[in-house]
């Protein structure tokens, strides 16, 4: 379980903030496009609203269910794994295959080989006893995936509330454009802090990245 605030004890920090980022760029694309593309005199707020909207619920879905799968996916190939290892008589084999399976060259914290020998004998010894459990759809795996619907579709709303509120059509989008970067910016920042860059560095990377990548994406007629 992990430990923070309510969201993370389904999903980690990263994969959360990255959500939200998603949904961000999502919307970004939407208001971009607009205008790139459309003419003001047929410009339809409530259109796009809409439709950003509409965009980023259904991405939200499909997120949702992409997590639920790649969670099951990971838990069968880690479950066949292990039933791989309980089947092998080579010694040496599976201890290689633990290493390779399991492999801690490229962690920041560095782990002496003889340690992490110790260690992947440990996992060997421990599958080799122990059956794995059965795979199926977990509760907390549903939470996730309900919460990386909100996030996705929730990230739509601070972008769409000045084409509600403001008259001028330029000026809404401008708006929204500015509101977005900056949410990318924050966004980066929380996500920095959970990492050993700078924080500050992180969020201008993510908006200027972010701003990139929606521009890509309009362009190619995303």
């Amino acid at each position: 379980m992990r430990h923070g605030p309510a969201i993370h004890r389904f999903l980690d920090p990263g994969d959360a903030l990255g959500e939200v980022m998603f949904g961000i760029i999502m919307t970004l694309t939407f208001t971009v496009g607009a205008r790139f593309f459309l003419v003001v005199e047929e410009f339809d707020r409530n259109e796009l609203v809409i439709g950003a909207v509409g965009c980023n619920v259904a991405w939200g879905i499909i997120d949702g269910v992409l997590y639920v799968v790649s969670v099951l996916f990971f838990r069968s190939q880690r479950a066949r794994f292990y039933r791989t290892l309980r089947g092998t008589t080579d010694g040496g084999k599976a201890l290689a295959a633990v290493a390779d399976h399991f492999g801690l060259e490229d962690e920041p914290l560095a782990i002496p080989s003889e340690e992490r020998s110790k260690l992947y004998a440990a996992i060997l010894s421990m599958a080799q006893r122990t059956a794995p459990a059965p795979v199926r759809v977990r509760g907390s795996d549903l939470s996730a995936a309900f919460l990386i619907f909100l996030l996705v579709t929730l990230a739509a709303v601070p972008s769409v509330v000045p084409l509600l509120i403001i008259e001028d059509p330029n000026v809404a989008l401008r708006v929204s454009n500015a509101i977005q970067v900056a949410l990318l910016f924050i966004g980066g920042t929380r996500w920095g802090s959970y990492t050993d860059v700078s924080p500050w560095k992180v969020g201008l990377s993510i908006a200027a990245l972010g701003a990139l990548m929606c521009l890509l994406a309009v362009l190619l007629g995303g």
